[in-house]
């Protein structure tokens, strides 16, 4: 990325986390360079916008597989429901959609950038490894569809319930997210259980 590529994201990381617009004059301004070297190393704003999210969405994302335990569905929608609350409810993330709003909505869950794609490969190998690691301890499971189809699926579901106040108006809801991916793997959530990482969901029963 070079120096000033590095700078640059570090600076509108920052920017971003404390819930404010980043601005790519500002940006070059402060770096004492000019927008055309700025763009040489970080691309455009909605590139740059795009690489801050995904570093702050791939530290929600280790957190939530350190936190959840195991192996099996289970343990796949309680990593997907911490990551999916993590996001929900991050401050400056909002603040990002609330500002941005249809922009935001284009950037995130349309091609027309790269983040929707990431999160549906990052699904997917959470699936894939879990299925490994299930098959070896014993206690393997069958996914109800095509691995890269049910990654998508969960994907969508996801940014239905982080993005709602956007696409219906309603208020983010993490746990009718949770709640609906649990159905799609066999599971259900606990009857009046917290959001608990480590005791999200329980087999039909």
């Amino acid at each position: 990325m070079g120096r000033v590529g590095l700078e640059a994201f570090q600076l509108a990381r920052r920017i971003f986390l404390a819930g404010e617009k980043v601005d790519v004059g500002a940006l070059a301004t402060e770096l004492a360079v000019d927008r055309t070297t700025l763009f040489r190393w970080v691309g455009n704003r909605d590139q740059l916008l795009e690489e801050v999210i995904r570093s702050l969405n791939v530290a929600s994302w280790r957190r939530a597989l350190s936190l959840v335990p195991g192996a099996g569905p289970a343990r796949v929608a309680g990593v997907l429901s911490v990551w999916i609350e993590d996001v929900a409810t991050a401050e400056f993330f909002r603040s990002y959609l609330r500002r941005e709003g249809t922009r935001a909505l284009r950037l995130l869950t349309t091609s027309d950038g790269l983040h929707q794609a990431r999160v549906v490969d990052d699904i997917e190998r959470l699936l894939v490894t879990d299925l490994e690691e299930s098959e070896e301890a014993g206690t393997p499971w069958t996914p109800p569809m095509e691995v890269h189809d049910l990654a998508y699926v969960v994907c969508r579901i996801a940014e239905s319930f982080v993005y709602s106040d956007l696409i219906t108006g309603e208020e983010p809801e993490p746990r009718k997210a949770a709640t609906a991916i649990g159905a799609i793997l066999g599971l259900r959530l606990q009857s009046g259980s917290a959001l608990d990482p480590c005791m999200f969901f329980a087999p039909r029963g």
